[in-house]
């Protein structure tokens, strides 16, 4: 099926490239008639609108868990901070706003089921099977293996596990994305099927 969003993915606040917004589509697309997409780390919803696209076209759902205050990197003073995201009124980054602007434009309110919450509260009662999961949030050796250890266990057999901002070379990006990866290649439980860009697709065995 081709590729085309509701909306301009450029005009969207987000750090997806179009090559791996085409992939984690496509890779939805299969993936979601088993069970739901569950992603970790929406920000503004550029790329829970390509997931959405690909549930939607099989009754399926998105699980879009952001605590939406932001990762270490958006805060004041940081390299990513975005003013517009900041809210004076409680002094801090506020991201969930901008997402679900995004998500109603795009068409998809019927499609994406926010969790506003932790990673790890949002995984203390979980119980459903995840036909894909997409780990993109916070990028802290700490945040990254509590995103790994909570939700690979839900991962359907045949399932696709997709990590972001995969950088092997540690002067080109952060290398807590590159550890978990590294950490479900070891385990055994996964194979890697293809590397977009940044982002790395893996195929539950």
């Amino acid at each position: 099926m081709q590729f085309i969003p509701p909306l301009d993915l450029d005009q969207l606040k987000g750090f997806l490239a179009k090559d791996e917004a085409e992939a984690l589509f496509q890779a939805a697309l299969l993936t979601s008639k088993n069970g739901p997409v569950l992603e970790i780390g929406s920000y503004c919803g550029k790329s829970t609108i390509c997931l959405g696209m690909a549930c939607r076209e099989n009754g399926s759902s998105v699980f879009a868990l952001d605590h939406h205050r932001g990762s270490e990197e958006h805060q004041q003073g940081e390299y990513f901070h975005d003013p517009d995201l900041y809210d004076p009124g409680s002094a801090q980054v506020d991201t969930f706003r901008e997402f679900r602007r995004n998500i109603s434009a795009a068409g998809l309110d019927n499609t994406v089921v926010p969790i506003v919450a932790a990673s790890e509260l949002a995984a203390r009662h979980w119980n459903t099977p995840l036909g894909m999961l997409f780990i993109d949030g916070g990028h802290s050796l700490d945040a990254a293996l509590a995103d790994y250890r909570c939700w690979v266990g839900h991962l359907l057999r045949g399932g696709v596990l997709a990590i972001h901002d995969i950088f092997p070379d540690a002067a080109k990006g952060g290398q807590a994305p590159y550890a978990i990866l590294r950490m479900a290649l070891n385990s055994g439980l996964f194979e890697e099927t293809a590397r977009v860009n940044s982002l790395a697709l893996l195929r539950r065995l």
